[in-house]
């Protein structure tokens, strides 16, 4: 790959907000951020699992692996809103031959090992194993909300505008962490040298 990889995480709240959401997803092809692995949220297909669970008390492993179906789910709406956008399982392919992909993660409700199978894993961790998966340079979250100037992972986490299982899955990172609000990008974290994720990805 000629330029380093960015994977961008849409959150499933910009569906409330419509034109941003089709001007980032227009954008994205257009190569503003370079070459990028898109990973979708859940949005409100992934709502309607956690209030099925609230209704019904099924386990968290189930909940899960649902809610990984509304991020496939949500892959198929974003790539019929900009039809440039490729869905697809593996992305590293689909680079290869010069696509932009949106990833499906149907592959992990499965299950893996990395995964813990609760709600304090949502798109934003995942987007992060992949980026670590990719080797990529940036993981860039898009937000419908701005961070504290500053804030890191676990001040993320804490805030509410990430998972619980975010700040674990940064250490695992050593790309640069970028969110993007309504008022711009912010970096929560440089790109730093992580013994754990190169470990990783010498094996």
């Amino acid at each position: 790959m000629s330029l380093p990889l960015t994977v961008v995480k849409i959150g499933g709240s910009l569906v409330a907000d419509g034109a941003r959401l089709r001007r980032l997803l227009g954008a994205l092809p257009d190569g503003v951020d370079g070459p990028v692995a898109i990973v979708p949220g859940g949005g409100a297909l992934a709502d309607a699992v956690r209030a099925t669970q609230a209704a019904l008390a099924f386990p968290d492993p189930l909940a899960h692996r649902l809610a990984i179906g509304a991020m496939a789910g949500m892959a198929r709406i974003f790539a019929a809103l900009e039809p440039r956008l490729a869905v697809t399982e593996d992305p590293v392919e689909c680079l290869a031959a010069g696509g932009v992909p949106v990833w499906d993660p149907s592959a992990l409700a499965a299950g893996h090992p990395e995964i813990p199978e609760s709600w304090d894993v949502t798109s934003d961790s995942l987007a992060l194993w992949l980026a670590a998966r990719l080797c990529a340079r940036t993981c860039l979250l898009v937000k419908s909300a701005d961070p504290a100037p500053g804030a890191g992972p676990a001040e993320l986490a804490r805030a509410g505008l990430v998972d619980a299982a975010f700040p674990g899955f940064a250490t695992r990172f050593s790309g640069a962490i970028v969110l993007r609000g309504p008022g711009g990008d912010r970096l929560c974290r440089d790109a730093v040298a992580c013994p754990e994720a190169l470990a990783e990805r010498a094996a």
